[in-house]
């Protein structure tokens, strides 16, 4: 352990040695189709020889390994318990980092088998490791209050695998052999009460190995962890990976550790001494003004020292985390500022904004086989489920074991304005944890101390997410058009997403057939979906780096967490059924016309069908004027050129050639398609099959989870196989596609019609959102890009309100319909129903 010298204000302060090079990754080698993590030597975190191991001998992938995205994974020789949590106990504050496993399952579908085996998606990046492919929770108790926490451990059953594990029975009892990982002097400290509440052993590791650990995983692999505080003002940092090393790390705790390559343990970070006016005594100051000027002097003295260390080591990065900080705005101020000063501009501070869990994720990540060395920035997701408004990381009441008990915490509270405040407690005053809440008085209390503080998700590990390998640059990409780090833009979108909320619950409510369980559902989502809002209100920067896609997302997830899965269920299949039925006639209208005059009626009808948006308060109000028909016939009859964005010449020049030159066809077009109804069957599906009759293959791209009344890609085989019922051209390309699954005997029996066509295939896009980031798709789609020549963006989510400005490797055409007229002014300089076509050729 490193030498400590204790300053009698600030109390001990360690400096660490840590580098890259210094600290080898994980090798991975692979025997019989297992593949195992192969510790190098000389590790730089201490593994304890009496640490439990997974036995993988004889392990087995639970139902089909093809089919299923997160297969339960079976070891059935596996005899010691593993935990799957982590601990840092400080003299203030214990961290907890714990992980859940995803209980999302994937039907047998043929047709999805058929698809992944032709565009040869396998699972050939499945880790063996029942870490991936689930959940990781940051929660914090008061060390003071620490039955509270073993509580919590043990009603979630953390310490034997979680109540939700299928490879430990949570009935039997515990095995001797139980270990947890923590770090921090609590871990020494509260050893045998964790071995008489839980009946497991603490394994103490080092701290300073575990503050590194922590600090390299979430800046490689959190996309917007880092960033910079002046004036009040939070800007997120975006560090390249491949650029981190070398920085500098000040935790500020109880005391203050600076970790970088060849400090000494020595050094002391900083001290003071009491200083009074000889005039003077200390009870003419006011105790406030004391405070307030301890804290700066302490700041400014932690912010001077730490770029003296970094001007020694010739570093320009320095990131600063710990207790100290805790989101406070005053103190990243003054440590900014100091930083700033000293440094006459060329060195900046940095925070974190998961700063107070850095030992316990380092502590988590000391366990053998945790899989997380090999995430990937893409393969990550946060997500703030119920309660993020209120508790930013620290536990208020009782574990919520399931959908009832979240519904009814949710009732207990009230919102008054952007202030979030709490119950009566459900319990005596002065109780928290289990059954009560932390002091609150009998008219509420705020639960968050500090409003600048920022929150802290729920990871969801997702190894199956790819970045999208036709972005021309991806470390430039930003998927949002919109910048909400205007205010006023900020609140007229959050405006619109409240005003939009009562029609949303009550066609959620409806979905589920209007029962009182469904109203009382859609209560609780109306409740925590306001207070989200309010608190990114107040906070913009309360979730990360806040775009209209990330509200949008979050307003859908928020629906599926309160078991509202499909809100626009009926009315999708009511308008799939209206313009299928129209959808002949339609046909045999476009293939009466000329090469030219197709081309063209088809780009129009792709933007006369995008009006049909329930997203959009304009459309909702037309649905009350006439049916779906006479609204897209209305909305044709308007397609007058030239339109706010207009390249479609350049688009017909790139698909018809002129009369010396005819283009060759594209090989494959990716159609990333938007709402069900008229949309995809009379817009989308009619373009697609004239890029089929060309003998260009193509790929719909559609939601893998329902948002809004975007068709999804689960829904569009039926709605594919209706139209094919009148379309040779859509049926013999859903055929060769695997779309049809009961004609693909045919094939099999030598069918030369179907086998000489260009097949239509349907992939997820691997999010559940009216936009799309390009950053994060699924590997399927990944897989059919690799060939792609040509993609179509349609709708406002997916090519106005992101990818706008999105740049790829290939042919691009963006088309849509403005159907709000704020974005219209701000996107495009025009007003409402103004259309977009834009392309873009390859460079």
């Amino acid at each position: 352990m490193a030498c400590l010298k204790e300053d009698p204000i600030l109390g001990s302060n360690d400096i660490k040695e840590d580098s890259e090079e210094t600290e080898p990754k994980d090798k991975v080698r692979e025997e019989g189709g297992v593949r195992e993590m192969v510790l190098p030597a000389g590790n730089s975190i201490h593994r304890s020889g009496s640490r439990p191991q997974l036995d993988l001998s004889g392990a087995a992938i639970q139902g089909n390994n093809f089919e299923e995205r997160h297969p339960t994974i079976l070891l059935p020789n596996q005899s010691d318990d593993i935990s799957h949590l982590a601990l840092d106990i400080g003299g203030s504050l214990i961290k907890l980092v714990y992980f859940s496993r995803h209980e999302d399952r994937s039907i047998d579908d043929k047709r999805k088998r058929s698809i992944k085996e032709r565009l040869g998606v396998t699972n050939g990046n499945r880790r063996s490791y029942p870490i991936l492919g689930g959940r990781l929770h940051f929660v914090k108790f008061e060390t003071s209050k620490i039955n509270e926490c073993l509580d919590f451990i043990n009603s979630k059953q953390l310490h034997r695998g979680g109540m939700d594990s299928r490879l430990w029975l949570s009935e039997a009892p515990p095995s001797d052999d139980v270990i947890i990982k923590a770090t921090g002097g609590g871990a020494y400290k509260f050893a045998d009460l964790f071995k008489e509440r839980l009946g497991v052993s603490i394994d103490k590791e080092d701290e300073m190995d575990c503050l590194v650990a922590g600090a390299n995983f979430l800046l490689k692999a959190i996309r917007h962890e880092a960033f910079t505080h002046m004036e009040g003002q939070k800007e997120f940092v975006q560090i390249d990976h491949n650029d981190l090393f070398p920085y500098l790390l000040v935790n500020i705790g109880s005391g203050v550790s600076m970790i970088k390559i060849g400090l000494s343990a020595s050094t002391i970070a900083s001290s003071f001494g009491k200083t009074i006016s000889e005039n003077k005594e200390l009870e003419d100051y006011r105790p406030e003004d004391i405070s307030l000027s301890l804290l700066r002097m302490i700041s400014y003295n932690i912010g001077q020292i730490s770029y003296l260390n970094a001007l020694r080591f010739g570093l320009k990065r320095i990131f600063f985390g710990g207790f100290f900080i805790r989101g406070h705005a005053y103190t990243m101020d003054t440590i900014s500022f100091a930083v700033q000063f000293w440094s006459n501009g060329d060195a900046q501070a940095m925070f974190l904004r998961h700063e107070g869990f850095l030992g316990a994720l380092g502590a988590f990540m000391s366990y053998e086989k945790h899989g997380l060395d090999d995430l990937m920035v893409h393969q990550l997701v946060e997500r703030f489920p119920m309660g993020a408004p209120y508790i930013g990381g620290r536990i208020h009441g009782p574990p919520l074991g399931d959908l009832n008990e979240k519904i009814s915490w949710m009732e207990k509270f009230v919102q008054k304005g952007t202030e979030i405040t709490a119950p009566v407690p459900m319990a005596p005053s002065g109780t928290t944890g289990l059954g009560g809440f932390e002091v609150p008085s009998s008219k509420g209390d705020t639960l968050r101390s500090d409003a600048s503080a920022l929150n802290i998700g729920v990871l969801h590990l997702v190894p199956t997410l790819e970045v999208f390998p036709l972005l021309a640059d991806p470390k430039m990409y930003e998927p949002n058009t919109i910048d909400l780090a205007d205010h006023s833009e900020l609140e007229y979108w959050f405006t619109v997403l409240s005003e939009h909320l009562p029609d949303l619950v009550d066609k959620a409510v409806a979905s589920e057939g209007g029962t009182d369980d469904a109203k009382r559902r859609g209560d609780a989502f109306a409740r925590a979906f306001s207070a989200h809002l309010a608190r990114l209100m107040e906070e913009p920067a309360a979730y990360g780096k806040l775009g209209l896609a990330n509200l949008l997302e979050l307003r859908e997830e928020c629906l599926r967490e309160f078991h509202f899965v499909d809100a626009y269920r009926s009315i999708k299949q009511r308008e799939n059924e209206a313009s299928l039925a129209v959808l002949p006639d339609l046909l045999m209208e476009i293939d009466s016309m000329n090469e030219e005059t197709r081309l063209l009626t088809l780009i129009e009808g792709v933007l006369a069908a995008n009006i049909f948006d329930w997203g959009s308060r304009a459309c909702v109000d037309l649905y009350h004027k006439g049916t779906i028909i006479e609204i897209y016939r209305m909305s044709r009859k308007k397609m007058q050129r030239p339109w706010r964005v207009d390249d479609f010449d350049i688009f017909e020049e790139r698909m018809l050639g002129s009369e010396d030159k005819k283009p060759r066809p594209h090989k494959r077009a990716l159609l990333f398609v938007d709402n069900s109804g008229a949309d995809v069957i009379l817009g989308m599906l009619p373009l697609a099959r004239e890029l089929l009759r060309r003998g260009t293959e193509v790929v719909l791209v559609a939601n893998s989870l329902p948002a809004l009344n975007d068709v999804t890609a689960m829904e569009l085989p039926d709605i594919v196989a209706e139209a094919a019922k009148h379309c040779d051209i859509l049926r013999r390309a859903a055929e060769a596609g695997g779309l049809l699954v009961d004609a693909m005997v045919n094939i099999q029996d030598g069918s030369k019609d179907s086998l000489s066509s260009v097949p239509l295939m349907v992939v997820e896009n691997g999010c559940g959102s009216p936009c799309i980031d390009l950053r994060q798709v699924s590997s399927e789609l990944a897989a059919a890009a690799k060939e792609a020549d040509l993609i179509i963006l349609e709708g406002m989510g997916r090519a106005l309100h992101t990818n706008f400005n999105a740049r790829f490797k290939c042919d691009a055409l963006k088309l849509a319909m403005v159907k709000n007229q704020r974005l219209a002014e701000k996107l495009i300089k025009g007003n409402i129903y103004d259309c977009v076509c834009r392309f873009e050729p390859a460079p």
